[in-house]
Protein backbone atom coordinates (compact mmCIF):
# COMPACT_ATOMS: atom_id res chain seq x y z
CA UNK A 1 0.00 0.00 0.00
CA UNK A 2 1.35 3.58 -0.91
CA UNK A 3 1.76 6.23 1.42
CA UNK A 4 -0.95 8.10 -0.40
CA UNK A 5 -3.42 5.51 0.08
CA UNK A 6 -3.21 4.75 3.68
CA UNK A 7 -5.86 5.36 5.60
CA UNK A 8 -5.78 8.60 7.95
CA UNK A 9 -5.53 7.89 12.11
CA UNK A 10 -8.67 8.59 13.97
CA UNK A 11 -8.24 9.80 17.33
CA UNK A 12 -8.04 7.26 20.43
CA UNK A 13 -10.52 7.68 23.43
CA UNK A 14 -7.59 8.63 25.21
CA UNK A 15 -6.70 11.22 22.52
CA UNK A 16 -10.70 13.08 22.23
CA UNK A 17 -10.79 15.00 25.67
CA UNK A 18 -7.22 16.52 24.61
CA UNK A 19 -8.81 17.51 20.65
CA UNK A 20 -11.79 18.82 22.28
CA UNK A 21 -10.10 20.76 25.15
CA UNK A 22 -8.92 23.65 22.54
CA UNK A 23 -12.28 23.44 20.67
CA UNK A 24 -13.94 23.94 24.38
CA UNK A 25 -11.64 27.25 24.65
CA UNK A 26 -12.21 28.68 21.72
CA UNK A 27 -16.00 28.69 22.50
CA UNK A 28 -15.39 29.88 25.67
CA UNK A 29 -13.38 33.10 24.13
CA UNK A 30 -15.73 33.61 21.49
CA UNK A 31 -18.39 33.83 24.11
CA UNK A 32 -16.73 36.30 26.45
CA UNK A 33 -15.45 38.61 23.03
CA UNK A 34 -19.39 38.64 22.24
CA UNK A 35 -20.83 39.33 25.94
CA UNK A 36 -18.58 42.17 26.11
CA UNK A 37 -19.23 43.65 23.17
CA UNK A 38 -22.77 43.46 23.92
CA UNK A 39 -22.36 45.41 27.17
CA UNK A 40 -19.87 47.61 25.86
CA UNK A 41 -22.92 48.28 23.38
CA UNK A 42 -25.68 48.28 26.06
CA UNK A 43 -23.53 50.36 28.70
CA UNK A 44 -22.95 52.92 25.67
CA UNK A 45 -26.51 53.28 25.08
CA UNK A 46 -26.82 53.80 28.73
CA UNK A 47 -24.47 56.71 28.76
CA UNK A 48 -25.12 58.58 25.71
CA UNK A 49 -27.89 60.77 27.58
CA UNK A 50 -25.66 61.59 30.89
CA UNK A 51 -23.01 62.60 27.98
CA UNK A 52 -25.05 64.34 25.94
CA UNK A 53 -25.94 66.31 29.23
CA UNK A 54 -22.68 67.00 30.73
CA UNK A 55 -21.69 68.25 26.75
CA UNK A 56 -24.73 70.64 26.37
CA UNK A 57 -23.49 71.75 30.25
CA UNK A 58 -21.16 73.67 28.19
CA UNK A 59 -22.73 74.94 25.03
CA UNK A 60 -24.37 78.11 24.24
CA UNK A 61 -28.56 78.08 23.62
CA UNK A 62 -28.18 77.63 19.46
CA UNK A 63 -25.89 74.73 19.94
CA UNK A 64 -28.12 72.65 22.51
CA UNK A 65 -30.74 71.00 20.28
CA UNK A 66 -28.94 71.79 17.09
CA UNK A 67 -29.12 69.62 14.29
CA UNK A 68 -27.41 67.62 13.97
CA UNK A 69 -26.44 67.09 17.11
CA UNK A 70 -23.08 69.00 18.24
CA UNK A 71 -21.48 66.40 20.77
CA UNK A 72 -18.71 68.67 21.19
CA UNK A 73 -18.88 72.34 22.20
CA UNK A 74 -16.97 74.59 19.57
CA UNK A 75 -16.22 76.98 22.48
CA UNK A 76 -17.09 75.85 25.65
CA UNK A 77 -18.66 78.33 27.89
CA UNK A 78 -17.54 77.47 31.53
CA UNK A 79 -19.86 80.52 32.54
CA UNK A 80 -22.87 78.66 32.41
CA UNK A 81 -21.91 76.87 35.83
CA UNK A 82 -20.84 80.69 37.60
CA UNK A 83 -24.18 81.57 35.89
CA UNK A 84 -26.02 78.81 37.27
CA UNK A 85 -24.73 80.01 41.38
CA UNK A 86 -25.33 83.77 40.49
CA UNK A 87 -28.53 83.61 39.32
CA UNK A 88 -32.06 84.21 40.07
CA UNK A 89 -32.16 80.77 42.00
CA UNK A 90 -30.51 80.43 45.13
CA UNK A 91 -27.97 76.80 43.94
CA UNK A 92 -25.58 77.40 47.02
CA UNK A 93 -28.72 77.17 49.50
CA UNK A 94 -29.94 74.15 47.79
CA UNK A 95 -26.72 72.25 48.10
CA UNK A 96 -26.47 73.13 51.47
CA UNK A 97 -30.28 71.98 52.14
CA UNK A 98 -29.09 68.73 50.14
CA UNK A 99 -26.00 68.06 52.75
CA UNK A 100 -27.63 68.91 55.98
CA UNK A 101 -30.74 66.86 55.01
CA UNK A 102 -28.46 63.85 54.16
CA UNK A 103 -25.81 63.72 56.44
CA UNK A 104 -28.41 63.78 59.49
CA UNK A 105 -30.90 61.29 57.65
CA UNK A 106 -28.18 59.09 56.82
CA UNK A 107 -26.20 59.00 59.99
CA UNK A 108 -29.76 58.57 61.99
CA UNK A 109 -30.56 55.62 59.96
CA UNK A 110 -26.72 53.75 60.12
CA UNK A 111 -27.54 54.34 64.15
CA UNK A 112 -31.05 53.18 65.06
CA UNK A 113 -30.76 50.64 62.02
CA UNK A 114 -27.74 48.99 63.78
CA UNK A 115 -29.92 48.92 67.24
CA UNK A 116 -32.53 47.52 65.66
CA UNK A 117 -30.53 44.69 63.85
CA UNK A 118 -28.34 43.83 66.85
CA UNK A 119 -31.67 43.28 69.02
CA UNK A 120 -33.10 40.75 66.56
CA UNK A 121 -29.54 39.03 65.49
CA UNK A 122 -28.15 38.55 69.39
CA UNK A 123 -30.85 39.48 71.88
CA UNK A 124 -33.68 36.73 72.81
CA UNK A 125 -36.58 38.20 73.73
CA UNK A 126 -40.45 37.44 74.00
CA UNK A 127 -42.01 37.89 70.33
CA UNK A 128 -39.01 38.25 68.46
CA UNK A 129 -39.26 36.55 65.44
CA UNK A 130 -43.30 38.04 64.64
CA UNK A 131 -41.86 41.69 65.20
CA UNK A 132 -39.11 40.63 62.89
CA UNK A 133 -41.89 39.47 60.10
CA UNK A 134 -43.83 41.82 60.91
CA UNK A 135 -40.96 44.69 60.26
CA UNK A 136 -40.33 42.99 56.76
CA UNK A 137 -44.06 43.13 56.04
CA UNK A 138 -43.80 46.67 55.76
CA UNK A 139 -41.53 46.51 52.93
CA UNK A 140 -44.66 45.46 51.21
CA UNK A 141 -46.56 48.36 52.19
CA UNK A 142 -45.94 51.50 49.12
CA UNK A 143 -44.90 54.16 50.37
CA UNK A 144 -47.32 56.28 49.13
CA UNK A 145 -50.35 54.77 51.64
CA UNK A 146 -48.90 56.41 54.35
CA UNK A 147 -48.13 59.61 52.27
CA UNK A 148 -51.46 61.67 53.61
CA UNK A 149 -51.22 60.53 57.54
CA UNK A 150 -47.66 61.52 57.62
CA UNK A 151 -48.56 65.11 56.26
CA UNK A 152 -51.49 65.49 58.92
CA UNK A 153 -49.30 64.25 61.86
CA UNK A 154 -46.30 66.28 60.78
CA UNK A 155 -48.58 69.37 59.86
CA UNK A 156 -50.28 68.96 63.27
CA UNK A 157 -47.41 68.62 65.77
CA UNK A 158 -45.55 71.79 63.87
CA UNK A 159 -43.18 70.25 61.37
CA UNK A 160 -44.64 71.79 58.52
CA UNK A 161 -41.99 73.67 56.15
CA UNK A 162 -38.99 72.20 58.46
CA UNK A 163 -36.54 69.53 57.82
CA UNK A 164 -37.74 67.70 60.39
CA UNK A 165 -40.10 65.56 58.54
CA UNK A 166 -36.97 64.45 56.50
CA UNK A 167 -34.89 63.69 59.46
CA UNK A 168 -36.17 62.13 61.93
CA UNK A 169 -38.06 59.57 60.91
CA UNK A 170 -35.37 57.70 59.89
CA UNK A 171 -33.92 57.83 63.60
CA UNK A 172 -36.77 55.41 64.24
CA UNK A 173 -35.25 52.44 61.83
CA UNK A 174 -38.09 53.02 59.51
CA UNK A 175 -36.67 51.27 56.46
CA UNK A 176 -36.67 47.77 56.94
CA UNK A 177 -34.49 46.89 53.96
CA UNK A 178 -31.71 48.09 56.24
CA UNK A 179 -32.53 46.60 59.31
CA UNK A 180 -32.69 43.00 57.34
CA UNK A 181 -29.16 43.81 55.80
CA UNK A 182 -27.15 44.50 59.56
CA UNK A 183 -29.28 41.76 61.00
CA UNK A 184 -28.33 39.17 58.50
CA UNK A 185 -24.36 40.30 58.34
CA UNK A 186 -24.39 40.33 62.39
CA UNK A 187 -25.80 37.23 62.41
CA UNK A 188 -22.64 35.96 60.53
CA UNK A 189 -20.10 37.21 63.35
CA UNK A 190 -19.21 34.51 65.42
CA UNK A 191 -20.27 34.55 69.48
CA UNK A 192 -17.44 33.98 70.31
CA UNK A 193 -16.35 37.16 70.16
CA UNK A 194 -18.83 39.08 72.43
CA UNK A 195 -18.44 36.46 75.07
CA UNK A 196 -15.41 37.08 75.41
CA UNK A 197 -15.88 41.16 75.11
CA UNK A 198 -18.33 40.10 78.43
CA UNK A 199 -16.06 38.09 80.44
CA UNK A 200 -14.36 41.20 80.06
CA UNK A 201 -17.18 43.31 81.47
CA UNK A 202 -18.61 45.46 78.18
CA UNK A 203 -21.81 45.99 77.62
CA UNK A 204 -24.14 45.31 75.58
CA UNK A 205 -23.62 49.09 73.83
CA UNK A 206 -20.42 48.75 73.97
CA UNK A 207 -20.06 45.53 72.16
CA UNK A 208 -21.84 46.77 69.28
CA UNK A 209 -20.00 50.23 68.92
CA UNK A 210 -16.42 48.41 69.49
CA UNK A 211 -16.38 44.70 68.27
CA UNK A 212 -19.77 44.26 65.68
CA UNK A 213 -19.95 47.99 64.08
CA UNK A 214 -16.24 47.67 62.91
CA UNK A 215 -16.33 44.09 61.61
CA UNK A 216 -19.25 45.18 59.60
CA UNK A 217 -17.81 48.18 57.69
CA UNK A 218 -19.01 46.45 54.31
CA UNK A 219 -23.12 46.37 55.24
CA UNK A 220 -22.69 49.84 57.08
CA UNK A 221 -20.72 51.40 53.42
CA UNK A 222 -24.27 49.50 51.47
CA UNK A 223 -26.34 50.91 53.60
CA UNK A 224 -25.01 54.44 53.93
CA UNK A 225 -24.90 54.42 50.33
CA UNK A 226 -28.22 53.07 49.51
CA UNK A 227 -29.32 55.74 52.53
CA UNK A 228 -27.40 58.75 50.96
CA UNK A 229 -29.28 57.50 47.31
CA UNK A 230 -32.41 58.24 48.89
CA UNK A 231 -32.16 60.96 50.56
CA UNK A 232 -30.20 62.75 47.51
CA UNK A 233 -32.58 62.05 45.29
CA UNK A 234 -35.40 62.19 47.00
CA UNK A 235 -37.79 64.61 45.36
CA UNK A 236 -41.75 63.92 46.47
CA UNK A 237 -41.35 64.44 49.98
CA UNK A 238 -39.59 67.91 49.99
CA UNK A 239 -41.81 68.80 47.84
CA UNK A 240 -44.94 68.10 50.43
CA UNK A 241 -43.05 69.14 53.20
CA UNK A 242 -41.21 71.99 52.33
CA UNK A 243 -43.09 75.66 50.78
CA UNK A 244 -39.97 78.17 50.95
CA UNK A 245 -37.81 78.07 48.33
CA UNK A 246 -34.75 78.92 50.71
CA UNK A 247 -35.41 75.35 52.17
CA UNK A 248 -35.61 73.12 48.85
CA UNK A 249 -32.99 70.53 48.56
CA UNK A 250 -30.64 70.31 45.02
CA UNK A 251 -33.48 67.42 43.91
CA UNK A 252 -36.61 70.49 43.94
CA UNK A 253 -33.72 73.05 42.95
CA UNK A 254 -33.28 71.40 39.73
CA UNK A 255 -37.25 71.41 38.87
CA UNK A 256 -36.83 75.24 40.00
CA UNK A 257 -34.34 75.58 37.12
CA UNK A 258 -35.89 74.04 34.71
CA UNK A 259 -39.33 75.67 35.54
CA UNK A 260 -37.57 79.61 35.38
CA UNK A 261 -34.69 78.30 32.81
CA UNK A 262 -36.78 77.70 29.82
CA UNK A 263 -35.10 79.48 27.29
CA UNK A 264 -31.64 78.21 28.56
CA UNK A 265 -31.59 74.61 28.79
CA UNK A 266 -27.70 75.12 29.06
CA UNK A 267 -28.11 76.34 32.81
CA UNK A 268 -30.14 74.04 33.63
CA UNK A 269 -28.06 70.91 32.55
CA UNK A 270 -25.25 72.80 34.51
CA UNK A 271 -27.23 72.91 37.46
CA UNK A 272 -27.79 68.89 36.40
CA UNK A 273 -24.68 68.03 35.50
CA UNK A 274 -23.46 69.51 39.36
CA UNK A 275 -26.18 66.88 40.78
CA UNK A 276 -24.93 64.22 39.05
CA UNK A 277 -21.26 64.43 40.00
CA UNK A 278 -21.54 63.67 43.98
CA UNK A 279 -23.31 60.75 42.94
CA UNK A 280 -19.99 59.49 40.61
CA UNK A 281 -17.33 60.10 43.18
CA UNK A 282 -19.48 58.23 45.32
CA UNK A 283 -19.77 55.22 43.31
CA UNK A 284 -15.88 55.69 42.10
CA UNK A 285 -14.86 55.34 45.80
CA UNK A 286 -17.36 53.35 47.64
CA UNK A 287 -18.07 50.51 44.83
CA UNK A 288 -15.83 48.48 46.76
CA UNK A 289 -17.60 48.52 49.77
CA UNK A 290 -20.56 48.81 48.05
CA UNK A 291 -20.21 45.20 46.13
CA UNK A 292 -18.58 43.66 49.29
CA UNK A 293 -21.53 44.02 51.26
CA UNK A 294 -23.85 43.14 49.25
CA UNK A 295 -21.76 39.78 48.38
CA UNK A 296 -20.94 38.79 51.97
CA UNK A 297 -24.63 39.78 53.56
CA UNK A 298 -26.24 36.37 54.44
CA UNK A 299 -23.56 33.98 53.58
CA UNK A 300 -22.12 33.84 57.29
CA UNK A 301 -21.00 37.66 56.73
CA UNK A 302 -17.28 37.04 56.69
Amino acid sequence: MSVTQMPLEQPTAAQAPLVAKPRRKLKERLWLVALQILITVLSVTFLVPTLWMISSSLKVSTEVFAHPIVWIPRDPHWANYVTAFTGHLPLASFIWNTVKIVVFAVLGTLLSSSLVAYSFARIDWPGKNFWFGLLLGTMMLPDIVTLVPRFILFRTIGWYDTFYPLIVPYWGAVMALYVFLIRQFFMGIPGELEDAAYIDGASRLRTLTQILMPLSKPVMATVAVFALLQHYNDFLNPLIYLKTMDKFPLAVGVKMFNDFEVQHWEIVFAVSTIMLAPILVLFVFAQRFFVQGITMTGFGGR
